[in-house]
């Protein structure tokens, strides 16, 4: 029987989080949740590949090559989680995995990564993410395609809330499109004294599984 590392632990942990994930993001998690100083580099394909096969191997991820992604997806089992696999089909799974991927890039900037709480109601909203580092947590949005304005309303309302006690910042990171639309509703609907740290970083590419490198270095970063 195959004995799990503690890294192997900590990604079907990760995985169980994001749900799915395609293999550059499981590049970015292996080296962030094995690494001793931070930022840390990715691993290398093969290793991801053989990281990925090992774990198939015993029932504890699956794999799949959906015809939208041009490459591998990885889940955690239901042998590993409890959970049934994902429907490789819905709409959804092109923001779920580039969710998995700024997820990634968090870890190797030394940061923890949690969903975030349930909306309970209309007025509330749950965001994609929430990375976590001495203590702070922030919250983080992939915005793919931009959202109405009256649904940014009940966003950004929601943020300047949860700002005033409970959470760092928010980050945005989204295609130009998207960034242009969402910062101009923040603009518009946030008081100053929270709006400052409502930060949006047009980093992402449609489609995102063909960007090599679709969020920049910008992930994680402190900014002043």
């Amino acid at each position: 029987m195959m004995r799990l590392t503690d890294r192997d632990q900590a990604m079907l942990d990760w995985l169980a989080v994001v749900r799915i994930a395609d293999i550059e993001a499981i590049r970015w998690a292996l080296a962030g949740l094995a690494a001793e100083s931070f930022p840390a580099a990715p691993v290398s394909l093969r290793k991801a590949q053989q990281w990925t096969a090992r774990l198939e191997e015993v029932g504890l991820v699956g794999r799949a090559r959906p015809g939208f992604i041009g490459g591998s997806v990885v889940w955690a089992t239901h042998q590993a989680t409890g959970r049934s696999a994902p429907n490789l089909f819905l709409q959804t799974q092109r923001h779920e995995l580039s969710v998995a991927r700024a997820a990634a890039r968090y870890l190797t900037r030394g940061y923890a990564w949690e969903r975030d709480r349930i909306a309970l109601g209309s007025r509330e909203h749950q965001a994609d993410g929430v990375a976590i580092r001495d203590g702070l947590r922030e919250l983080v949005e992939v915005e793919l395609t931009a959202k109405t304005p009256n649904r940014y309303r009940v966003i950004h309302n929601d943020h300047a809330e949860r700002l005033q006690s409970e959470v760092s910042r928010v980050v945005y990171l989204c295609t130009p499109d998207a960034a242009a639309v969402a910062a101009r509703e923040a603009d518009r609907l946030l008081f100053r004294d929270v709006r400052d740290r409502v930060l949006f970083f047009p980093v992402l590419q449609l489609p995102p599984y063909r960007a090599a490198n679709w969020i920049s270095g910008r992930v994680g970063r402190q900014v002043t």
